[in-house]
């Protein structure tokens, strides 16, 4: 006979130790109905929102709606054997999530089942599912930049520690990329990742792992996976389960990443347990509490105060619109909560410019008071040139003449709409972002043909990295340094184009 784990033998210690023997009364209820992920359960009548429910057969389920006679349960774990008439018992408890860096590396579903083929995790302790934000008093202010890696991100629609940025468009336009490329430039930063997938199919969880595994980002990140073929409940469940996870990071004072891919996915989800669950719907059919749920989970990313850890929770929710409709329901609900939007459009898309950002529909409205002073002072000279580029490239398409200023004006433009191209998987050093915006700003481009940007910043990049240079070194320095780097050819010192 096998010897029992040493962890086990010590839960049952423990369980020894505070048994105490008396009389125990408890109720026992039996399933009305069982479909779609919903049970209808009669004799359950001190159930309360949210209590576990343990099925004989051996299914779960979570108490998601009271009626005067029934209870309305969504199943977490179903077996063949669950027909009408199965007993079931209330366990009293709410639902939690085994936390800590256990969990760093692996992939899990939102009750800390591993689907990785591994065995399960010694946890640090149990996080629930369901908590409250942070009060008003605990939070600090937004001061610290998360870099992305990405050129017009960071310096056009900068994110910060413990900010709420959407990322909204169309499906197919590189939402879940930058989102990727976030976590990827994460890397050695001290910032803990979790990527949350919400109905995905198979092929893309594991199109997400194998890219955070190819450039070592599993090291320090959290997959959450609720597949599009797992209960609707665990669907439900699995950004609650993402944020538990990060709220214990957080509250040990460090900095987390979290992605929710996707909240419309969540919110269709919650729709359809709603209407089987028989709860009157409103605007497109979605339950009147739609926008409250979406509020209480990316309400809890925030930046804790000194007093409370100094930790954060940064979100980047993603939403997907229909034919580029910013104005739908769950898109602006979702944009009345967060902090910011970055909005990808299809028509940039299709001329080649990506990542297809708008820079017009995207805002930030944290993030600059959390970008690097450098970067800032830089990059508010650069978007002034773009936006007036935007506004002036109208009239070349009536052919119309064009004064001398107003040329050279359109062709700066197009040259910083080259600069700020970028491939995916490729995020790029803080450092190569102050140095490509010093020689923007001071015309060091001006003599070159779109056509050779890329391979022009490809080199820049290799020697921003070799330099030694920082974003706190003086600007004369920079400004010297990549005079004489833009004066060699490219071709004498040839990098391997991303």
């Amino acid at each position: 006979m096998s010897t029992p784990p040493d962890n086990l033998l010590q839960r049952q210690a423990r369980w020894l130790d505070s048994y105490q023997p008396g009389l125990r009364i408890s109720e026992r209820g039996a399933v009305v109905s069982v479909g779609d992920g919903i049970a209808w359960i009669s004799g359950l009548p001190s159930a309360a929102m949210d209590d576990v429910l343990a099925l004989a057969d051996g299914s779960r389920a979570m108490v998601y709606d009271l009626t005067e006679e029934l209870v309305g349960a969504v199943l977490l774990h179903q077996t063949d054997d669950l027909t009408a008439g199965t007993s079931v018992r209330s366990t009293g408890r709410t639902l939690s999530l085994p936390v800590g860096d256990a969990l760093l590396g692996r992939v899990i579903d939102p009750l800390g089942t591993p689907l990785d083929g591994l065995p399960p995790p010694i946890p640090t302790r149990t996080q629930p599912l369901e908590s409250p934000s942070p009060p008003i008093i605990a939070r600090d202010f937004v001061r610290q930049p998360l870099y992305t890696g990405l050129k017009i991100v960071d310096t056009l629609i900068p994110i910060g520690k413990g900010q709420r940025q959407l990322l909204i468009g169309d499906e197919g336009l590189g939402r879940s990329a930058i989102a990727l490329d976030a976590v990827i430039h994460q890397r050695g930063r001290a910032v803990l990742c979790v990527y949350v997938l919400i109905g995905q199919r198979r092929s893309t969880l594991v199109d997400v792992i194998e890219t955070l595994r190819e450039f070592g980002a599993m090291d320090y990140s959290l997959v959450v996976a609720a597949e599009a073929s797992s209960l609707p409940g665990l669907q439900h469940l699995a950004p609650f389960a993402g944020c538990a996870a990060a709220e214990f990071w957080m509250q040990q004072g460090r900095d987390v990443l979290v992605v929710y891919d996707d909240l419309s996915t969540h919110a269709k989800t919650y729709r359809e347990l709603s209407l089987l669950l028989r709860r009157p719907p409103g605007r497109e059919a979605f339950p009147g509490d739609i926008f409250s749920v979406h509020a209480r989970l990316l309400e809890r990313a925030t930046c804790l105060n000194a007093a409370q850890g100094g930790g954060s929770i940064t979100a980047l929710p993603i939403v997907e619109t229909k034919l580029g409709e910013i104005a739908s329901y769950i898109p602006t609900n979702l944009i009345s909560i967060t902090d910011g939007q970055i909005y990808l459009d299809r028509t940039l898309f299709s001329s080649g410019f990506r990542p297809a950002i708008d820079i017009g529909r995207s805002v930030s409205r944290i993030g600059g008071r959390a970008q690097q002073p450098r970067i800032r002072e830089e990059a508010g000279r650069m978007k002034l040139d773009y936006l007036q580029f935007l506004e002036l490239e109208v009239f070349t398409r009536f052919g119309a003449r064009l004064e001398a200023g107003m040329e050279a004006a359109i062709r700066r433009g197009r040259l910083l709409r080259e600069i700020l191209k970028q491939e995916r998987l490729a995020p790029l050093p803080a450092a190569f972002q102050i140095a490509w915006l010093i020689a923007f700003n001071d015309s060091l481009f001006e003599e070159m043909e779109p056509e050779s940007i890329p391979a022009l910043l490809a080199g820049l990049e290799e020697r921003v990295r070799g330099s030694g240079l920082g974003l706190d070194s003086p600007r004369e320095e920079w400004r010297a340094a990549l005079a004489d780097w833009l004066k060699a050819p490219v071709e004498s010192n040839p990098i391997e184009l991303r």
